[in-house]
């Protein structure tokens, strides 16, 4: 679970870094990579849904 939340982390660090150089300077490449890293992130999500349901029916 913690490897799993350090991933995500990560990727919620790039995505936001990304984002917000697409808002504040309309940088597309910065949007583009943003939405990428937020596809990628779905999985690990869903993986954390999981594991979080699993954890507290214990």
């Amino acid at each position: 679970m913690n490897e799993l939340l350090t991933q995500l982390q990560m990727k919620m660090e790039a995505f936001q870094k990304d984002a917000a150089l697409q808002a504040e300077k309309g940088n597309k490449a910065a949007g583009q990579r943003a939405r990428c890293v937020s596809l990628e992130m779905e999985p690990l999500l869903k993986q954390f849904r999981k594991l979080s349901l699993a954890a507290s029916k214990r």
